[in-house]
């Protein structure tokens, strides 16, 4: 390995790798501290109610002790198919406390693509929305004969007062699809934590950190979606890095994200919170900036988790502008990338020094690069690989490690790499390769002070006659265009060249841009500028203007969508 691990030498002075014996243990053993030290501290806040540590603790010992009386045994999978709402926190946590694996599933969901991924991982319980029920589950759920308990609530059913639908649900229910529910329980949430039937106390479910813990799935960008394995070891390692990486202090922070709990981001940071003891600000709709902005003036967080699109949203909103950013600490950026620009843009707005990128992905149980929380900053970097980390970038032809500057796949060995892909042992030797290495399938350029940068996917390597493009390089000059206010490249079959590609940019336009409607005109304008600024094989030989690029759950641009519309126009 080049110069191994002399990324060490950026980091905050005082800091190195951890005594592995640290994360010998299960999330629920280290969560347990807080109900102990912080029982009357607000756990989290859901449109403005607060719920104490104490409560959460033995609502989550309720959810445990129902999955148990039901038959649920160590290891039997649980999908929670929620919003940020507080029935998600509590039945990840009771589903952990039992002994079983909680899968997110997203509300987005398709009934085909909720079919496949209930299937896949067998899950024989799920956590879902009435209204998910009614029109997605009810259709699919004949074809789920594993799938014995169902536990439903509503939006707002954690809130009191609230009138209940259940009962009002169940009886509208068609007589040809209730004989599917036939020999299935079905519980509604509120009766689990409100009524005495379920204990409040321990199960005491023996745990061990070899435990499978998450069955998460992969995003299926290039192809159908994968159930990762992430172990108990997995959880708490990252968790115990990331803390000790950004000197986060138990009991000392309140916290607002608009990641998703169903995504690796969101519920990374679900469990940090809980482990740390701090106060969470549920946010059930990241799009609503609004309210994002009425509850940051409210509870005045010191940490934001975003993704890059959602700090874009809160900056076009006047009122984030405006607000008094001085108690925010850190501002953490992950999940795609945050063109530079806009990076600065936000930092003159919450304050310099505050933004942090990082990276990861679902197989290296969230964070495995981030920038330092006192060092040096390298804004348009994802930072430095985090401890206990070691880390390779590999040639994407020939495998071969490359030398610092030169771009090469992002291969990384460490406690956080997941136990494999469930069910599927071949693509698991796909990716981690016999030295243990994960091969993430993204490309990066490392500096000699160890710093990352991300340039691309390999599956969006974009080839032109031999020549490597990579997209997230070029989109971010391309988006200094003063007409683009988004970009997407992807690359589409040469005809006259087989096996190179043609280079089409996808773009949207800017809300103020003014022009005289002459789109023919404008896209003659943005491949002169890209002339400009890019190599000759890098420039879009096509580009579409649409009103808006398709995004993902989490914010992301959909380039597996925009691949199916990439004909040339």
């Amino acid at each position: 390995m080049i110069n191994e691990k002399f990324w060490q030498k950026s980091y905050d002075q005082g800091l190195s790798d951890l005594d592995p014996k640290m994360w010998e243990t299960t999330y629920v053993e280290i969560a347990s501290s807080s109900f102990k030290e912080f029982p009357d501290k607000p756990a989290f806040v859901f449109m403005d109610l607060e719920t104490t540590f104490l409560q959460l603790d033995q609502f989550a010992n309720q959810f445990a002790n129902m999955l148990v009386s039901n038959g649920f045994k160590k290891g039997d999978v649980v999908g929670i198919n929620l919003l940020n709402i507080p029935e998600y926190i509590i039945a990840w946590l009771g589903t952990l406390k039992a002994g079983c694996v909680v899968s997110g599933v997203s509300p987005l969901l398709s009934p085909q693509e909720m079919l496949y991924q209930l299937t896949d991982a067998n899950v024989k319980g799920l956590v879902t929305l009435d209204a998910i029920f009614s029109s997605t589950v009810l259709d699919i759920i004949s074809s789920l004969p594993q799938l014995n308990l169902i536990i439903l609530t509503t939006m707002e059913g954690f809130l009191p007062g609230t009138k209940r639908v259940l009962d009002k649900l169940l009886a509208e229910i068609p007589k040809e699809k209730a004989t599917s529910l036939k020999g299935r329980e079905i519980y509604e949430f509120k009766d689990i934590i409100e009524t005495q039937n379920f204990s409040k106390e321990s199960t005491h479910i023996e745990i061990t950190p070899d435990d499978i813990a998450y069955i998460q799935y992969t995003g299926g960008t290039t192809g159908a979606p994968k159930g990762t394995m992430l172990s108990h070891r997995n959880a708490v390692s990252n968790i115990i890095i990331m803390t000790t990486w950004l000197g986060w202090r138990r009991g000392k922070g309140v916290a607002l994200s608009g990641f998703p709990f169903f995504h690796m981001a969101g519920l990374a940071f679900n469990k940090n919170c809980v482990y740390l003891g701090w106060k969470q600000i549920l946010i059930p709709n990241p799009r609503d900036t609004d309210y994002i902005c009425t509850q940051i003036a409210k509870y005045k967080p010191n940490a934001l988790v975003n993704v890059p699109s959602l700090y874009q949203l809160l900056m076009a909103n006047p009122k984030f502008r405006a607000l008094d950013h001085s108690n925010l600490e850190i501002c953490i950026c992950a999940a795609s990338p945050f063109p530079e620009d806009s990076q600065r843009e936000l930092e003159e707005i919450i304050g310099k020094g505050k933004l942090l990128e990082a990276y990861g992905m679902t197989e290296l149980t969230a964070v495995t690069t981030m920038n330092p929380l006192k060092g040096k900053k390298k804004l348009g970097t994802v930072g430095l690989p985090i401890f206990n980390t070691d880390m390779k970038l590999l040639d994407t032809d020939t495998g071969e490690e490359v030398p610092i500057g030169k771009p090469g796949e992002v291969c990384v060995k460490a406690p956080y790499v997941m136990v494999g892909y469930y069910n599927k042992s071949e693509e698991t030797k796909n990716v981690i390769d016999p030295q243990g290495y994960m091969h993430s399938g993204d490309v990066a350029i490392q500096d000699e002070e160890g710093y990352l940068r991300i340039v691309d996917r390999t599956k969006d390597m974009i080839i032109v006659s031999g020549y490597k493009v990579f997209s997230k390089k070029v989109e971010e000059i391309l988006a200094e265009h003063p007409a683009i206010e988004m970009v997407a490249y992807i690359g589409i079959k040469n005809p006259d060249r087989p096996g190179s590609e043609i280079v089409k940019a996808f773009v949207t336009l800017k809300p103020d841009f003014i022009f005289d409607g002459d789109e023919e005109e404008l896209k003659k304008d943005i491949i002169q500028f890209a002339k400009e600024k890019l190599a000759p094989y890098e420039v879009p030989k096509t580009i579409e203007i649409k009103q808006e690029l398709p995004i993902t759950a989490v914010g992301k641009i959909d380039k597996k969508i925009l691949r199916k519309q990439g004909h040339p126009q």
